[in-house]
């Protein structure tokens, strides 16, 4: 992999993304598409800082050469955007504008991050949505299409969320009676999602994987996130 994109990098699971692809030993080029610069960017990362993430797309499609690779980990709640409608305008509208994007400008592998047990059928909106998005990256056939679908996030994020908090809690709880054994199948750390985001990218960019859609759920998760990327 000579170069990859990433959205969404100054978020909980980005963040860790941009580190799993930073330590790359072939330091590749990252370009991280946000609202602000990346801070203390390392020099194969370079930050495209644009407020109006309407944009954005029309950032992607300037970078030349063509990245092999563009990542996702583009999302917000409904809370953080004040209603449905807005958070659907992220998740959904945005998403799939960059994923265009990155499909017409010659992409080969297409990473999403998005969430375990969603449906496009499902009568919850928020797992509604996911499974929307899924379904429409999906149908814009790339050659590799990766969609990692965790279960709850464990790490700490700038912003509460009382449910993820409860629910953190418990987890935290959980490993201190069996470690991880309890928990693996509906919790992930973070760091182990980003590792395994970025081992599911090179396993598709070096010829490893059969071309379509590969759904990363929690045990390949597990699997990748070990994995030393690079």
């Amino acid at each position: 992999m000579n170069s990859a994109a990433l959205i969404g990098g100054t978020g909980l699971v980005g963040s860790q993304i941009l580190s799993a692809l930073q330590s790359i030993r072939q330091k590749p080029t990252i370009y991280a598409i946000g609202r602000r610069e990346i801070p203390n960017a390392p020099a194969n990362t370079r930050s495209i800082a644009e407020p109006d993430s309407e944009l954005w797309a029309t950032k992607f499609k300037a970078i030349s050469p063509t990245p092999d690779v563009l990542l996702s980990a583009l999302g917000t709640t409904r809370g953080l955007a004040g209603s449905f409608d807005a958070q659907r305008a992220i998740d959904f509208d945005l998403n799939l504008s960059l994923a265009r994007a990155a499909k017409e400008s010659g992409v080969k592998t297409y990473v999403l991050i998005s969430s375990g047990a969603v449906s496009s059928k499902s009568r919850i909106p928020y797992q509604r949505l996911k499974g929307e998005i899924e379904d429409a990256v999906k149908a814009l056939g790339f050659p590799h299409t990766v969609i990692v679908k965790p279960g709850l996030l464990v790490g700490k994020r700038q912003e509460g969320r009382l449910i993820e908090s409860v629910l953190q809690t418990v987890c935290r709880g959980m490993r201190l009676i069996s470690q991880t054994y309890l928990t693996d199948w509906w919790a992930q750390d973070v760091d182990v999602i980003g590792r395994a985001a970025v081992a599911a990218a090179l396993e598709c960019a070096e010829g490893k994987r059969e071309r379509g859609v590969w759904l990363v759920e929690a045990s390949d998760i597990l699997r990748l996130g070990k994995q030393q990327t690079g």
